[in-house]
């Protein structure tokens, strides 16, 4: 275990890429002072390191091997391109540091599997940035759900309809690259909705998926992902992501089930209810005056806001699921988003990829397997 495993100090971080990213990890970071202290940014680019740095009175450096070898430092984040977030998650757990990850875990199952494995023979805590389990509408979904307050969950529906111009993927040479995005819309815009459904609807078991690249040039990942999954339960769940949805609109998540339905809409619920199959709704449904949301929880957390651009999200999420990790390593205890559940949605997405290439449903374990 790191030296402040008990937290009788700050938890001192190293912000590894300061990018976009880079820079929501850190001011997540500074928010929770004084449990946790940004001490160190590195960043293949000394202008950017520096630039984070400065905002937050931190150190900057160039080096990772450098931050690892430092033994002020007691955890990681990696913010990095994807496809290198396995190398640096398991060079930082052996180095002895916790680790924070932004999502995807890592592109392949097998660079996966290498952090699980990491992180079972140093038993430190690593958690991957799924921030939206920590949103005020996913959790109060989630725990009816768990409850049986929405009865049997008989189906799912996530649509993340979003933009990105072509400056976007021209703005870095990883961008829409196999080898350091490892694949588009769905890897990397859709992943958070992806993950919010299956939280919600239990283990997954087999994919049939589409993919296609319609409005952009010059990538060799999808712009376009849909595809259909049934669930251990027996739950359908029906996902659509795309950055080809000009100009860019929303994410929305439903979640049906024979006593209850819920909206998740931009992160705020929109429609909630919850009852009895014998309550007296018309056998074609009830009306608006059905929804329930205001009623479980504050009317800040029903109007959606805006956000197919990432620049615009507000950080409480990101905070909130900081504040877990940091609970996590004090009461060494796992997050509340662990690798395994990122490995899981990892294979959700790899068996609808292999379905899209195959044109033929995969079993979630197979891919997993692979």
């Amino acid at each position: 275990m790191s030296a402040a495993a008990g937290l009788a100090r700050p938890l001192h971080f190293a912000i590894i890429g300061a990018g976009e990213v880079g820079r929501m990890h850190a001011d997540a970071i500074t928010r929770l002072a004084p449990r946790a202290e940004l001490a160190l940014v590195v960043d293949v680019s000394a202008e950017r390191a520096d630039a984070l740095a400065a905002t937050h009175g931190a150190q900057s450096g160039a080096s990772v091997a450098a931050a690892l070898a430092r033994a002020d430092l007691d955890a990681v984040a990696i913010c990095t391109p994807s496809g290198g977030h396995s190398e640096l998650a398991v060079a930082a757990l052996d180095a002895g540091k916790h680790v924070v990850v932004e999502k995807p875990l890592d592109i392949t199952l097998q660079a996966a599997r290498a952090v699980a494995a990491a992180e079972a023979r140093t038993g430190l805590t690593i958690t991957v940035i799924s921030q939206h389990r920590f949103d005020a509408a996913s959790v109060i979904v989630h725990d009816h759900v768990r409850s049986g307050r929405l009865g049997r969950i008989t189906s799912g529906v996530a649509s993340i309809a979003w933009w990105r111009a072509q400056d976007y993927y021209d703005s870095g040479d990883w961008r829409g690259s196999l080898a350091l995005d490892g694949g588009g819309a769905l890897m990397n815009q859709g992943i958070h909705t992806l993950d919010l459904l299956v939280w919600l609807l239990g283990e997954p078991l087999t994919v049939f998926g589409w993919t296609d690249r319609l409005a952009h040039e010059r990538i060799e990942v999808e712009d376009i992902a849909v595809a259909t999954i049934r669930f251990a339960s027996g739950a359908l769940g029906v996902l659509h992501a795309t950055t080809a949805a000009f100009p860019g609109v929303t994410t929305r998540l439903q979640i049906h089930g024979d006593r209850g339905s819920a909206v998740i809409e931009a992160d705020r619920l929109t429609y909630f209810h919850a009852g009895s199959k014998e309550e007296g709704v018309s056998a074609y449904g009830a009306d608006a005056t059905a929804n329930q949301a205001a009623d479980v929880l504050p009317a800040q957390y029903h109007e959606p806001v805006a956000s197919a651009n990432p620049g615009a999200l507000q950080n409480h999420a990101h905070v909130e699921q900081y504040r877990d990790f940091l609970d996590a390593v004090e009461q060494r205890r796992r997050p509340l988003v662990t690798v395994a559940d990122a490995i899981t949605t990892v294979s959700v997405i790899s068996a609808i990829y292999e379905s899209a290439a195959t044109g033929r449903p995969v079993a979630v374990s197979a891919a997993a397997s692979g």
